[in-house]
């Protein structure tokens, strides 16, 4: 038999197989052996140990098409962020370093703003200017008046995508939006991972349906650039790609540089303010800590 992992706590594995049952189970000896250990996410072969107590083995884990490393994850096809318009007001330095820290990972993200029933449409243009020539698909939605979830949803089809954004923005009610109508027979290992020493909030996979999961994981109010340079940041912003290799400059940093065609694409209008004043925000962080590094 074969299943997802959906969740890992201490040593056991949460696995769903077609038919929605969910399996705990503990992984063969072997992997460890081998230093090899599972993840979330990952597609494996189980042992039936008990079916009625639904305990298995996993004695196989099946090629990776992907795997992050933050969320430690394998086969996500994509990452869905989400930010409240306002209550609480999105941090956009927060925003793009998420981004940042996907596109060094390849990994292609929704940007999703919720809580448009807060604001005006004329505030929802802003954002959705703020970022329309970064390349990234953008949604809004209110998930307090179920407006959006089934466009939202549709995105998610056939995919196993990773849910993220701080606390507070309304991930939870997209979750039960995007869940309504599932029933999955989880039994008693639903009971198994609420308590004890399984309380802890852990990123866990959400079934949809056929062949589509979400991955929730716990919202962040902070993010470190870890292993990116001041210098390759550049290429983590879309938009400016288009304009790379037409500076004066060769290896401009878009700056202070004369003849820039990045700050030029600013003053055109293609580059939005907010996003260049993020660059040059994280340029400087990431400057100032290489400072300490060598």
């Amino acid at each position: 038999m074969t299943g997802k992992i959906i969740k890992g706590i201490a040593g056991f594995y949460y696995v769903h197989t077609e038919g929605s049952s969910v399996y705990e189970c503990k992984a063969k000896g072997i992997f460890r052996n081998q230093k090899i250990k599972p993840l979330v996410g990952d597609n494996v072969e189980l042992e039936i140990l008990d079916e009625e107590k639904k305990l298995a083995s996993i004695v196989d884990i099946l090629p990776r098409k992907s795997q992050l490393i933050r969320p430690a994850v394998a086969n996500a096809d994509q990452a869905l962020v989400v930010f409240a318009t306002k209550d609480p007001e999105p941090n956009r330095n927060l925003l793009d370093r998420f981004l940042i820290l996907m596109a060094k990972q390849k990994l292609p993200v929704i940007i999703c703003f919720n809580k448009t029933d807060l604001i005006s449409e004329e505030e929802c243009k802003k954002f959705e200017n703020g970022y329309r020539n970064s390349g990234y698909e953008i949604r809004f939605l209110s998930a307090k008046e179920k407006q959006g979830a089934k466009e939202i949803k549709s995105l998610l089809d056939h995919k196993t995508t990773v849910l993220a954004g701080p606390s507070g923005v309304g991930k939870s009610t997209l979750v039960n939006l995007l869940q309504a109508g599932v029933i999955m027979e989880t039994g008693a290992v639903s009971e198994k991972i609420r308590r004890g020493k399984h309380t802890t909030r852990h990123s866990e996979f959400i079934w949809i349906n056929d062949d589509t999961y979400i991955l929730d994981t716990p919202g962040f109010s902070s993010l470190e650039l870890e292993d990116i340079d001041a210098d390759e940041l550049k290429e983590f912003f879309p938009e400016f790609h288009p304009f790379e290799g037409k500076c004066r400059f060769r290896g401009c940093i878009h700056e202070n540089e004369p003849e820039c065609a990045v700050k030029q694409a600013l003053q055109d209008g293609f580059i939005a303010k907010g996003r260049y004043n993020s660059y040059l925000q994280l340029y400087k962080n990431l400057k100032e800590k290489e400072k300490f590094r060598y």
